[in-house]
C-alpha cells in the first residue's frame, strides 16, 4: 500500500531500471544488503548521511536504488521523498525542475523562474523536514559537489544515495563509515530466480531445464545479461539445438571478452525479427534518459516508414504491436501506463540506447548537439553517380536522419549546417535552437520535428517540403499559411498555437494523406459543399483516425462524412449559447469508428447529454465543466463498450448519485474529479469490471461506498485532497482486502496535511 502526503512522496519512475516482460522493474536478491540499508536510513546519526551505490553498467544499482525508494518503511521514515536523475549531460536547471516536480512543487509558473529562485524554492521545502533524495546515474566529483549544496545539512537525519558507476565518484562523497555499497553479483541461485521472471514465472519447458541452467550461469550473475538473454529465449524457439548455440555463444563471448554487455546486446539485437530493428535502433535517436511518449513514436515510426501491414489492422496499431514486442523482449522499458492500460511513455536503458547509436551512427541516424562539430564528413563519394552529390565531399552522403540534442555550451545556436543532399529526417530536441529549414532537400525530407528556437513564426520554407509526412512545431506558432495544403504527403500536423483559436485553412480538406491533426485549440472550417458525381467524388481523410482540440465542432454530416474513420477526438465548447440546433450534436453517432471522445466545456451547460448520441463504438469518454445532473448519467452507463470514464472539474453537479443495475457493464477505470457529490449510493453490481477507481478534490463525498470494495476485479483506489471520512473509508477497504489475502490491491492517498497514514 502507498499512502502520500503532499509534502512530496512520489513513486520512482522507471529510470534505468532493468526491465521485466511486464514493464515492471525485475530483481532478486540482496535482501540482506537491503536490510543493512534500510537500518542506516532509520539509524540513530541525526546528522545528514550519504551513501553511494555503485557497480557496472547492467549491475541494478537503479533497481536497487528503487527497492529501497519504495519500501514500506522508507515511506514511514521520512517527510519527502524525491528523485532525480542526473546522468552525463549534466543541467542544473533540469535537476532543480525535476526534484521539484518529484516532490509534486512545480507549478507551471515556476519553468520561468531564475535557477537561484529555483534553488531557493527546494530549499525551503526541505528545510527543518526529514528527507530521502536519490540522485540516479551521477558521473562527476564536481557535479556532486554542485548538487550536494542544493540540500540542507541539518540535524533532521536525513539521508542521499546516489547510484554511479564511478568508484572515484563514490569516495568523494563519503560522508561516514557506511560510505558506499558495492553492488555483487548474482550467485547461481538468484540468477535462475531472475531467469525464470524474465522468462515469464513458469520457467522454460523441463527438457530446456539443463541448458537454461547453464545459460543462466554463463551470464556471470549480470542482471543485464540475465534480463536480456531470458527475455530473448521467451519470444524466441524453445528448441534443444538452438538453446545450446545460444549457451555456446554466450559462454564464448563472457569468457574472453571484456565487453560483456556488448557482445550481449549483439546478441538480443542480431535474434530481432527483421521489422523491429528499425524500430529498436530508432530508440536511441532520443536523447538520454528521454521519457518517449508512446503515441508520437508510433507517428514517428509510421512516418518513417518502418511499419507496414497487409491486415486489416491500421498502421498505427499494427506500430503499438510493435512496441508491446519490444517491450516483451526486455529491449525497452514501460515508464508509464494509460487510464486503459496501454503503454504511454517509454525509456530506453542507457545501454540500449549507447549501443542503437554506435550501431546507426553514419547509416541509419547520426546524434549532435546544437553545435554540430561532431557530425561526420569525408564519407567516401566513389559510390554517388549524382555529379551534384559528389562535388560535396565535406557532405554526408549516406546520412539519413540527424538528431540535434541540447549543448549546454552553446549560447543562441543556430543549425545552419547540417547536410542537404541525403538528410530525410530532423529531430530537433533543444528549445533554445533556431533551426532554419532552407537547406534541407525539399524532394528527401520526411520527418521534422522542432521547437523552431525561440522564434513564433511558422517558417514558410516548411510548404516547400512536398514529401514531408511528420511536421511538429512545438513553440507558439501564430498563424499557419495557407499554402500548408501543397504538403499533400503530411500524416501528422502537430502545432503548439499562441492564439487562444488557431483557425486551419479551408484546403485542409484536399489533405487527404492526414492521420493526426494536434493542436492545442483549433477552429476547423466548414468543408466547401462540392456537387458530388461520379467522375467527381466527395473528397474523404479516409485516415485520418485523431483529431484535436476543435472549437466548438460542428457534428454537420458534411463534416462527419469526410472523416468517417476518426477514433480520437477533443473538443472545447465555448459561448454557444441556449441554440444547440446548428451543432448537430445527434449526428455524433455516424462516428462508427469513434473510440476515444474528451469534450470540455468553459460554461455549463446542462442539456447536453440529452441531445447527443454516442456511437456504439465509444471505449474512453473525458468530460469537464458542463454541471450535468447525475441523473443524467444514465445516458452515459449505457454505452456498452465504455472501459474508461473521467468526469473531471464540475463535469457533474448534484449532491447524489444512484448508480442503476445494467449499466457500466465493461467499465474499468474510473475518475471524479472536483465535484459537490455527498452520497455515492453505489453497489459491486453497478461497476462489476472496475480496476481502477480516482477520486481528485471529492472533499464533500462523505465514504468510499463499501460496494466498491467488494467488485473482484477492483486493483487500485487512489484519492487526492478528499475529505477525511472518504479516506478513512478507502482505509477500512485496503484492511479488508488485506485480511482477504489481497496483497496486491493497492491503495494511495494524498492528504491535504503532512501527515501520512501508516500501515
Amino acid at each position: 500500500m502507498e499512502i502520500e502526503d503532499d509534502s512530496g512522496g512520489q513513486d520512482l519512475k522507471s529510470g534505468t531500471a532493468l526491465p521485466s516482460r511486464s514493464g515492471k522493474s525485475t530483481m532478486v536478491g540482496l535482501d540482506k544488503e537491503l536490510i543493512e540499508i534500510l537500518n542506516w536510513l532509520d539509524g540513530n546519526s541525526s546528522a545528514r548521511d550519504t551513501l553511494s551505490i555503485v557497480g557496472m553498467p547492467g549491475i541494478g544499482k537503479t533497481t536497487f536504488a528503487g527497492k529501497i525508494y519504495d519500501h514500506q518503511r522508507v515511506q514511514e521514515i521520512f517527510h519527502v521523498r524525491a528523485w532525480v536523475t542526473v546522468s552525463q549531460n549534466y543541467d542544473e536547471r533540469k535537476i532543480l525542475l525535476d526534484l521539484l516536480e518529484s516532490m509534486k512543487k512545480l507549478s507551471g509558473e515556476m519553468h520561468n523562474l531564475e535557477t537561484s529562485d529555483l534553488k531557493d524554492k527546494l530549499h525551503k521545502n526541505l528545510k527543518g523536514r526529514r528527507y530521502l533524495i536519490v540522485i540516479d546515474d551521477i558521473w562527476d566529483t564536481k557535479v556532486w559537489n554542485d548538487v550536494n549544496r542544493l540540500f540542507p545539512v541539518d540535524q533532521k537525519r536525513s539521508r542521499i544515495i546516489l547510484t554511479t558507476r564511478l568508484e572515484s565518484v563514490a569516495v568523494h562523497v563519503n560522508s561516514s563509515r557506511f560510505a558506499f555499497r558495492r553492488m555483487r553479483f548474482l550467485n547461481g541461485v538468484e540468477s535462475w530466480n531472475l531467469f525464470c521472471k524474465v522468462f515469464g514465472g513458469d520457467c522454460c519447458p523441463g527438457e530446456l531445464y539443463q541448458t537454461g541452467t547453464e545459460i543462466a550461469k554463463k551470464c556471470g550473475g549480470l542482471p543485464l545479461a540475465i534480463v536480456l538473454i531470458g527475455g530473448l529465449l521467451s519470444k524466441s524457439n524453445q528448441t534443444q539445438s538452438y538453446w545450446d548455440h545460444v549457451a555456446k555463444n554466450l559462454s564464448s563471448v563472457i569468457a574472453s571478452h571484456d565487453d560483456q554487455s556488448s557482445k550481449i546486446l549483439h546478441l538480443s539485437y542480431n535474434n530481432l525479427p527483421h521489422h523491429l530493428r528499425e524500430c529498436f535502433l530508432y530508440m536511441g535517436i532520443f536523447p538520454e534518459d528521454y521519457e518517449i511518449l508512446a503515441s508520437k513514436l508510433v507517428k514517428l515510426w509510421t512516418a518513417e516508414g518502418f511499419i507496414e501491414t497487409e491486415t486489416s489492422k491500421s498502421l498505427e496499431d499494427v506500430a503499438k504491436e510493435y512496441l508491446k514486442n519490444l517491450v516483451e523482449r526486455s529491449l525497452i522499458l514501460v515508464s508509464k501506463r494509460s487510464s486503459d492500460g496501454e503503454i504511454k511513455t517509454c525509456k530506453i536503458h542507457d545501454l540500449l540506447r549507447e549501443f542503437c547509436v554506435r550501431e546507426a551512427k553514419e547509416s541509419f541516424f547520426h546524434v549532435t548537439d546544437t553545435s554540430l562539430r561532431d557530425l561526420p564528413t569525408n564519407i567516401s563519394t566513389s559510390h554517388i553517380t549524382d555529379p551534384s552529390l559528389r562535388s560535396l565531399p565535406d557532405k554526408i552522403i549516406s546520412l539519413r536522419r540527424v538528431s540535434i540534442h541540447p549543448n549546454t555550451q552553446t549560447s543562441h545556436p543556430h543549425a545552419d549546417r547540417l547536410p542537404t543532399s541525403t538528410v530525410r529526417s530532423v529531430l530537433n530536441f533543444d528549445p533554445t535552437l533556431s533551426l532554419s529549414v532552407e537547406f534541407l532537400n525539399s524532394s528527401l525530407i520526411r520527418v521534422l520535428d522542432t521547437v523552431n528556437g525561440n522564434s513564433s513564426d511558422f517558417p514558410t520554407e516548411i510548404v516547400k517540403l512536398l514529401n514531408l509526412r511528420y511536421l511538429s512545431c512545438l513553440n507558439g506558432v501564430r498563424e499557419l499559411p495557407s499554402p500548408i495544403h501543397e504538403l499533400r504527403n503530411l500524416q501528422t500536423l502537430i502545432l503548439s498555437c499562441m492564439e487562444s483559436s488557431f483557425r486551419l485553412p479551408l484546403e485542409i480538406w484536399r489533405m487527404t494523406q492526414l492521420r493526426h491533426v494536434h493542436l492545442d485549440l483549433v477552429s476547423l472550417p466548414d468543408p466547401p459543399i462540392e456537387r458530388v458525381e461520379e467522375e467527381n467524388p466527395l473528397v474523404v481523410l479516409h485516415d485520418l483516425q485523431s483529431l484535436s482540440t476543435v472549437m466548438n465542432f460542428k457534428f454537420v454530416e458534411n463534416i462527419l462524412r469526410r472523416i468517417p474513420n476518426l477514433k480520437k477526438l477533443g473538443i472545447l465548447f465555448d459561448e454557444i449559447g441556449e441554440d444547440w440546433s446548428d451543432y448537430c450534436l445527434n449526428n455524433l453517432a455516424l462516428l462508427q469508428n469513434l473510440e476515444a471522445l474528451k469534450c470540455l466545456f468553459n460554461w455549463p451547460y446542462k442539456p447536453f447529454l440529452q441531445k447527443i448520441i454516442f456511437p456504439p463504438s465509444l471505449k474512453k469518454l473525458t468530460l469537464r465543466g458542463c454541471f450535468l445532473p447525475w441523473e443524467d448519467m444514465t445516458i452515459i452507463g449505457s454505452l456498452e463498450k465504455l472501459q474508461v470514464l473521467k468526469l473531471k472539474r464540475k463535469a457533474f453537479s448534484g449532491t447524489v448519485w444512484e448508480p442503476k443495475e445494467g449499466e457500466f457493464l465493461e467499465l474499468e477505470f474510473l475518475l471524479l474529479e472536483e465535484n459537490n457529490l455527498e452520497d455515492w449510493n453505489a453497489e459491486r453490481t453497478h461497476f462489476p469490471k472496475l480496476e481502477h477507481l480516482i477520486l481528485d478534490n471529492c472533499q464533500r463525498l462523505k465514504e468510499v461506498p463499501c460496494g466498491i470494495g467488494e467488485i473482484p476485479t477492483l486493483q487500485k483506489i487512489e484519492l487526492y485532497y478528499c475529505s477525511d471520512s472518504l479516506v478513512t473509508s478507502a482505509k477500512d477497504i485496503y484492511e479488508e482486502q488485506q485480511e482477504s489475502g489481497n496483497e496486491d490491491f493497492q491503495v494511495r492517498i494524498v492528504e491535504m496535511t503532512a501527515e501520512a497514514y501508516e500501515t
